[in-house]
Protein backbone atom coordinates (compact mmCIF):
# COMPACT_ATOMS: atom_id res chain seq x y z
CA UNK A 1 0.00 0.00 0.00
CA UNK A 2 1.31 3.43 -0.91
CA UNK A 3 1.21 6.46 1.42
CA UNK A 4 0.86 9.23 -1.13
CA UNK A 5 -0.20 12.71 -0.06
CA UNK A 6 -3.38 14.09 -1.64
CA UNK A 7 -2.96 15.86 -4.97
CA UNK A 8 -2.51 19.64 -4.92
CA UNK A 9 -3.08 22.11 -7.75
CA UNK A 10 -0.15 22.48 -10.13
CA UNK A 11 2.70 24.43 -8.56
CA UNK A 12 1.40 23.98 -4.99
CA UNK A 13 2.45 21.50 -2.35
CA UNK A 14 -0.35 19.86 -0.33
CA UNK A 15 0.08 20.21 3.44
CA UNK A 16 0.32 16.96 5.38
CA UNK A 17 0.84 18.34 8.90
CA UNK A 18 0.08 21.51 10.86
CA UNK A 19 2.75 22.15 13.53
CA UNK A 20 1.51 25.74 13.85
CA UNK A 21 -1.62 24.59 15.71
CA UNK A 22 0.27 23.04 18.64
CA UNK A 23 -0.85 24.90 21.78
CA UNK A 24 -4.03 26.28 20.20
CA UNK A 25 -7.58 25.31 21.16
CA UNK A 26 -9.22 22.44 19.31
CA UNK A 27 -11.60 24.84 17.55
CA UNK A 28 -8.73 27.11 16.45
CA UNK A 29 -6.81 24.09 15.18
CA UNK A 30 -9.82 22.81 13.23
CA UNK A 31 -10.36 26.23 11.65
CA UNK A 32 -6.74 26.46 10.48
CA UNK A 33 -6.72 22.91 9.12
CA UNK A 34 -10.02 23.39 7.29
CA UNK A 35 -8.70 26.58 5.61
CA UNK A 36 -5.89 24.50 4.11
CA UNK A 37 -7.95 21.35 3.53
CA UNK A 38 -11.70 22.05 3.34
CA UNK A 39 -12.59 18.39 2.77
CA UNK A 40 -10.72 17.19 5.89
CA UNK A 41 -12.42 14.67 8.15
CA UNK A 42 -10.99 15.80 11.50
CA UNK A 43 -10.83 13.37 14.42
CA UNK A 44 -10.03 14.68 17.92
CA UNK A 45 -8.55 11.87 20.01
CA UNK A 46 -6.99 11.57 23.47
CA UNK A 47 -3.25 10.87 23.56
CA UNK A 48 -2.48 7.19 24.05
CA UNK A 49 -5.71 5.95 22.49
CA UNK A 50 -5.31 2.96 20.19
CA UNK A 51 -5.91 4.01 16.57
CA UNK A 52 -6.48 2.21 13.31
CA UNK A 53 -3.45 2.08 11.04
CA UNK A 54 -5.30 2.56 7.77
CA UNK A 55 -4.17 5.59 5.76
CA UNK A 56 -6.92 7.96 4.58
CA UNK A 57 -5.93 11.04 2.62
CA UNK A 58 -8.87 13.09 3.91
CA UNK A 59 -8.43 12.27 7.63
CA UNK A 60 -6.55 14.58 10.00
CA UNK A 61 -6.09 13.49 13.60
CA UNK A 62 -5.73 16.05 16.39
CA UNK A 63 -4.22 14.34 19.44
CA UNK A 64 -4.93 16.04 22.78
CA UNK A 65 -3.56 15.35 26.26
CA UNK A 66 -4.13 18.52 28.30
CA UNK A 67 -6.58 18.99 31.14
CA UNK A 68 -8.37 22.26 30.31
CA UNK A 69 -10.16 22.91 33.60
CA UNK A 70 -9.89 21.72 37.18
CA UNK A 71 -11.61 18.35 37.62
CA UNK A 72 -14.38 18.51 40.22
CA UNK A 73 -16.98 16.29 41.84
CA UNK A 74 -20.50 16.63 40.58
Amino acid sequence: MSCVAPKAPAGEEKKTSWPEVVGKSIEEAKEIILKDMPDADIDVLPAGLAMTLDFRTNRVRIIVDTVATSPSIG
